[in-house]
């Protein structure tokens, strides 16, 4: 995993944890499950660049 698609999958990930956060205090679900959905998606990243990691 290069070190640029590390930085882009945790930026996903801190952009999704906000978004959640902020629809949990505002009460906005649909907010609420942006968040969780770009979490879901950094972590889907995280998982297929690991497995690149390991054939190399």
């Amino acid at each position: 995993m290069s070190a640029e698609d590390k930085i882009k999958n945790a930026a996903e990930d801190l952009t999704g944890k906000a978004k959640e956060a902020a629809g949990k205090v505002t009460g906005n679900e649909k907010l609420e499950a942006e968040g969780q959905a770009d979490q879901t998606k950094a972590s889907v990243k995280k998982a297929g660049e690991n497995v690149k990691d390991a054939f190399k």
